[in-house]
């Protein structure tokens, strides 16, 4: 197969339509869909020198893949990195990334504020192995360095934050991670690569739910691990090889043609974002609303440093509690009910019922998950559509 290698030159845009793209004798223009579980060889001789590493060749999809070999090419040169390896699922490459990584009596300091499912294996599955944890303040530089220990290897946070949209500053953390020779780990599935780059501000790896906003449409699941192929070499191949968390390469083509519109959805999603966040900020009803770009956000400033735009998820927060957010969400006409976000439909998520209804009372009045709080992916419909649903909606609220 042929590949392009002249990358180093192009834009975001164009590396995200045509970066990776590895084209087989047929020469077709879409990427091709390689729907294969196994692969032939001549001999038995280059079966054997495959294996061994001498030269090189796909072997079996859990391994490698041609499709997928190109979705993580160009994830990687859209995040600005050395190498990416996809996985099934968000929670497959986070979970990938700490268990290849950390082992008995290693200590992992992370954000507090994480989805519900991050926070599960961070403070049940991984203490099973005897990997302790810190959860500290993600905004709190301070804290970050506080909790560091000599047995810490691992530093991770999202930011965004799911479901309050708290930040925390990348480039101090990352400063933190290598003054005490760990690794900081970056969850950027609510910002993705058109909007954020981890890396960039010092980052080792950077984790994504590719079910979001790479796929753009609420079709597939797919997770994305980048990093450096020291790590990739020293702990996250041999773990992916032998425990097996491959995407199909069919979600993998879908994800990798998702990227081609990529920049041009999520600018839309910010611009609709925004004018929702905008209106619900005028309502009596809304007691609070958070987005990053938004000016009454707490930590705006740090937004525009380090985002190329606000993203499109909106938080709200209306009075009356649960009985509230409830009405108002049954009483959406265009606006779905779901857990999920990233689509090109608008959905509303009520946080401590549904995606965080197993992290405990406590913690949900820490992160501020109240009964009020309403979580809104904001999609690509008309905006002025969406700001009428969510007007008629807040009157029976």
């Amino acid at each position: 197969m042929a590949t392009n290698k002249k990358t180093g030159k192009w834009r975001k845009r164009t590396l995200a339509v045509r970066g990776g793209m590895m084209r087989s004798p047929f020469q077709e223009t879409s990427e091709a869909l390689y729907m294969t579980s196994g692969y032939a060889y001549e001999s038995s001789e280059e079966a054997e020198a495959r294996f061994k590493g001498e030269i090189g060749g796909y072997q079996y999809s859990r391994f490698g893949n041609p499709t997928v070999s190109m979705f993580e090419e160009r994830m990687a040169l859209l995040e600005g990195a050395p190498v990416g390896r996809a996985t099934a699922t968000g929670m497959a490459a986070v979970t990938a990334v700490f268990l290849s990584s950390l082992k008995t009596g290693d200590h992992i300091v992370a954000a507090r504020a994480m989805f519900g499912s991050c926070l599960h294996v961070v403070e049940q599955i991984l203490p099973r192995f005897g990997i302790t944890y810190t959860l500290v303040d993600g905004a709190d530089t301070a804290a970050w360095e506080k909790a560091m220990r000599p047995q810490t290897k691992l530093l991770f946070l999202e930011t965004p934050s799911n479901p309050t949209l708290a930040l925390v500053d990348i480039a101090a953390v990352a400063k933190i991670a290598d003054k005490h020779g760990a690794l900081l780990a970056v969850d950027n599935a609510f910002a993705s690569p058109a909007l954020q780059r981890p890396m960039e501000f010092g980052a080792h790896i950077v984790i994504h739910s590719s079910t979001k906003y790479i796929d753009g449409q609420g079709r597939a699941l797919g997770g994305v691990i980048l990093c450096d192929k020291k790590f990739l070499d020293d702990h996250l191949q041999v773990f992916l090889r032998n425990t097996g968390p491959a995407i199909s390469p069919f979600n993998a083509w879908l994800h990798l043609k998702s990227l081609e519109t990529l920049e041009l959805r999520m600018k839309q999603h910010c611009e609709n974002a925004g004018r929702v966040a905008d209106f619900l900020g005028r309502q009596k009803k809304v007691t609070r609303v958070l987005y990053p770009f938004h000016p009454d956000h707490p930590q705006h400033n740090l937004a525009k440093a380090q985002m190329d735009g606000g993203g499109g998820v909106v938080a709200f927060e209306v009075a009356g509690g649960k009985a509230s957010a409830f009405k108002l969400a049954n009483a959406l006409n265009i606006i779905d009910v779901s857990n999920n976000l990233g689509d090109a439909k608008s959905l509303l998520t009520h946080p401590e019922t549904t995606t965080h209804s197993k992290v405990t009372q406590e913690e949900r009045t820490a992160l501020g998950i109240t009964p009020g709080l309403l979580r809104i992916s904001v999609g690509l419909e008309d905006a002025e559509d969406l700001c009428e649903d969510l007007e008629q909606a807040l009157k029976v609220a």
